[in-house]
């Protein structure tokens, strides 16, 4: 990226900025997949439809931005070495594929509830991680009380659903876990490549090549033409395909330029903002208090990590 970039993705307001985008993004996949399940009738199949759809969204996605670089930078700019290829296969591999198996299928042997708490274990282990390996990016009061405010503010906007106890199975809690486990590795793994690869190949040849993985392996399980598409969920497929390609482009240019851990805590807003959204878009769904106080708790916690840190804390 030229120099104009790097000013860009690293100016204080405009990371928040493009940090609050991404995560806004993200939110509005949990309606329009909601949705898109419902349309094609797939929200009680197994997991193997379910990862043929993510396959479709995910190659779509790639195709977009491999569009995006040619038109913007030439199709040479897509030619790598053997090496860059392994290691972009790799973060496909980790990001796209693995930590989608691991969530899905531990979404349907555990409850909506505690998935939705538990999927913000991967913000914990990457600034726990960021911590031990970059100098510049430790923890401190302010990151961990940030931390705190943004997990409650996850489990308050939970509460209403019921459904919490504290059993847990490693087939549905644990693997929600380790797709957080996965998320981290993803995250340090792209900053690593960001070093020598363009940011937007990067993100565009991991989905490419987990999304291609994710086709192959579903078709283990079902047929390539069980799904039946409509006019309303092509749409819904094109636009989820927009928030992986939009939302990742910029969530890796932020990691690119940025402190890892800075910028893993806007990840809170995700879920919250799906809440939000599913009410205003989906029939029968509504904000309630809990929500609005988890707003509110996750709103603090990543103002309270932007503080500068003297100034509150002696």
């Amino acid at each position: 990226m030229k120099k104009s970039d790097n000013n860009l993705f690293t100016n204080k307001i405009l990371v928040i900025v493009f940090a609050v985008i991404a995560c806004l993004l993200w939110g509005s996949a949990f309606p329009s997949l909601k949705v898109s399940y419902k349309l094609l009738d797939i929200d009680k199949a197994g997991p193997f439809v379910k990862m043929l759809f993510a396959s479709y969204r995910f190659l779509l996605a790639a195709v977009m931005l491999l569009i995006f670089i040619i038109f913007k930078s030439g199709i040479k700019k897509l030619k790598l070495d053997k090496n860059d290829l392994k290691h972009l296969f790799f973060l496909g591999f980790i990001q796209t594929f693995v930590q989608y198996i691991f969530f899905y299928n531990g979404l349907a042997n555990t409850t909506g509830v505690k998935a939705s708490i538990l999927v913000t274990s991967g913000i914990f282990f990457t600034v726990i991680t960021s911590h031990f390996i970059y100098k510049d990016d430790k923890l401190n009061k302010l990151k961990i009380m940030g931390l705190i405010l943004g997990i409650l503010g996850v489990v308050v906007v939970n509460l209403n659903k019921a459904d919490i106890n504290f059993s847990f199975n490693f087939y549905g809690e644990g693997f929600i876990i380790l797709s957080g486990v996965m998320s981290t590795i993803a995250i340090i793994y792209a900053k690593f490549l960001s070093k020598k690869i363009s940011i937007m190949i990067i993100t565009a040849y991991q989905m490419l090549f987990g999304s291609l993985l994710l086709f192959f392996i579903s078709l283990l399980g079902t047929d390539y033409n069980i799904l039946q598409f409509s006019t309303k969920s092509i749409i819904l497929l094109v636009y989820l395909a927009f928030i992986s390609a939009t939302a990742f482009g910029i969530w890796y240019t932020l990691i690119k330029y940025n402190k890892v851990g800075y910028i893993t805590i806007y990840k809170f807003i995700a879920p919250v903002s799906g809440v939000f959204l599913s009410a205003f878009f989906i029939i029968g769904e509504t904000v309630t208090i809990n929500a609005i106080f988890s707003l509110v708790m996750v709103s603090t916690g990543i103002l309270t990590i932007n503080m500068p840190q003297k100034k509150i804390i002696k």
